[in-house]
């Protein structure tokens, strides 16, 4: 049983083990919804909720269901089906509660059933060993990192919208510079808890 501290499992998959920076997972809809501080917010939030929700969900359905059994091979199946079920609810309920950013988010909502980060998530909770508790806050801190690094480049991408960025380094570049100094910089952090 692994036996890394809670505070040191929820800050680093915040920080030093950003899924999204040091794993390179979720990068498409980070790369592509990142335009504006409005939608980031909006994706960030569904991804927080179905994250969250579903790495629980699939801990209890392998640890509970699919070991006891023997049936630990289609762990891969039951842990996409568990998201697209959330990702359809998600979808639901934005439609109805906020059609503005149902249609900014558009064809990236419903392709969180695909996002890597989500799939990661439940799939890193299995590798290593994580008890229930350390679970949920792994799953949270998975989620906030996610949000955040989300976050910061659509606030910088805005300001970008008022700089002179150099012709050659326009759009993707740029973009792709932006994320590795974010990334080094979340990396600034190793160290702060043992882990």
């Amino acid at each position: 049983m692994n036996a890394t501290p809670l505070l040191a499992i929820l800050v680093g998959s915040i920080f030093t083990n950003n899924i999204l920076f040091a794993s390179f997972l979720g990068m498409c809809s980070f790369l592509v919804c990142s335009n504006r501080i409005s939608t980031a917010l909006g994706l960030g939030s569904a991804v927080i909720f179905v994250l969250f929700f579903t790495t629980i969900i699939n801990y209890l359905i392998y640890y509970y269901i699919l070991v006891p059994l023997g049936l630990e091979f289609i762990s891969f199946l039951i842990f996409i089906a568990v998201i697209a079920a959330f990702v359809q609810f998600v979808e639901m309920f934005v439609e109805r509660y906020s059609p503005t950013l149902y249609y900014a988010l558009g064809i990236f909502l419903p392709l969180i059933t695909v996002n890597c980060a989500i799939l990661g998530a439940s799939l890193f909770m299995v590798i290593r060993s994580y008890n229930l508790s350390q679970t949920i806050l792994y799953s949270a801190g998975t989620g906030i990192g996610w949000s955040l690094a989300i976050a910061l480049m659509a606030g910088l991408r805005e300001k970008m919208g008022y700089s002179n960025v150099p012709t050659s380094l326009r759009g993707t570049g740029v973009i792709m510079l932006i994320a590795g100094v974010i990334a080094m910089t979340f990396m600034g952090f190793a160290g702060m808890l043992s882990m």
